[in-house]
């Protein structure tokens, strides 16, 4: 589990195909100390949550070993990563831990598309479209993990929903590089989703 506070800023160093391109291993560089990060431990990169297989320290700087398979290539922004791209990075909730955002499963749901970006002092403002099956878990005001950010919605109209950005995640993330007609991972609130479920039910 996560809580959508980014704790780092990984690269993708490396990137190869494997069992017949269904799977990609991908090593990825980062600022966490090596010594932390045991294999099978579990890592959000962009909100998607991967599980080392390897890990180590080259030229001073920590890198770890990760796999995506099919699944998760079809249906996150995992597909389009490549050397050089940058990810947001969180590491596994322990207890005890303070929760500053909102419980994260790190299993995207699926993608959004930046439909526009507004700049404002210090801000930015966007709206984002996704599909009809999941905006109806987004709500105004509503907890919701894009690229593996806790942000609270602002509006929704539709299948489009904004979302404001204050500065201080504008800095720590990869947030300011968004633009129009980018695609990010997006996990819906996991309350919504049971509560709606226990509605079905009825």
């Amino acid at each position: 589990m996560f809580t959508g506070i980014v704790t780092d800023i990984g690269e993708i160093i490396s990137l190869a195909q494997v069992a017949q391109g269904q799977l990609h291993r991908m090593r990825i560089g980062c600022r966490y100390d090596q010594a932390g990060i045991a294999d099978g431990a579990s890592i959000a990169c962009n909100g998607v949550c991967l599980t080392v297989v390897s890990s180590g320290v080259d030229n001073g700087r920590t890198w770890f070993d990760v796999d995506a398979a099919a699944e998760t290539l079809s249906l996150t922004t995992a597909k389009h990563w490549a050397v050089g791209t940058r990810l947001n990075l969180e590491r596994a909730l322990k207890i005890g831990d303070e929760l500053g955002g909102h419980i994260v499963a790190g299993h995207a749901d699926g993608v959004a598309t930046i439909l526009s970006r507004e700049d404002l002092p210090d801000m930015a403002r966007f709206e984002l479209d996704t599909t009809r099956e999941l905006a109806r878990f987004i709500a105004p005001k509503g907890s919701i993990t894009i690229d593996g950010v806790s942000l609270t919605v602002n509006t929704v109209k539709d299948t489009a929903f904004s979302v404001l950005i204050i500065p201080h995640t504008l800095q720590v993330t990869t947030l300011a590089s968004w633009r129009a007609g980018s695609e990010v991972n997006i996990e819906v609130d996991l309350m919504a989703r049971y509560a709606a479920r226990l509605t079905e039910m009825k």
